[in-house]
């Protein structure tokens, strides 16, 4: 009986061994992975950033007014004036749709007052 424990015993530490070395590259493949993707999410964090700096570099308003001045014949725009706006009470809001009555009820009762009770 003792022989068969001990080969069983044996097989289970071979078991738990190759199951730890697989386990253990697995670990260290996600570990990777997650490497990867923390390097990528830099990159496009410095990416996002570049792009920020650009649009703030190309709307500036000294190089916008000189664009408007350059390009004033073909497009025509004016600076804006308070008096170029309305008011909110001049925009003509739509009228709310009033839903269908599908359905009708009939109501059979007489009405009272709480004085007739």
């Amino acid at each position: 009986m003792r022989p068969v424990l001990y080969i069983l015993s044996f097989l289970a530490l071979i078991a738990l061994g190759f199951w730890a070395y697989r386990e253990n590259y697995a670990t260290q493949a996600a570990l990777k992975d997650v490497e990867g993707l923390r390097s990528e999410i830099a990159g496009l964090r410095e990416s996002l950033a570049v792009q920020r700096a650009e649009w703030a570099y190309l709307n500036r308003p000294d190089r916008l007014r000189q664009l408007v001045d350059a390009n004033f014949d073909r497009l025509g725009l004016m600076p804006m004036e308070p008096s170029q706006f309305g008011t909110a009470a001049a925009v003509a809001y739509p009228a709310p749709k009033m839903p269908e009555v599908s359905f009708t009820t009939d109501v059979q009762g007489t009405i009272t007052t709480e004085e007739g009770l």
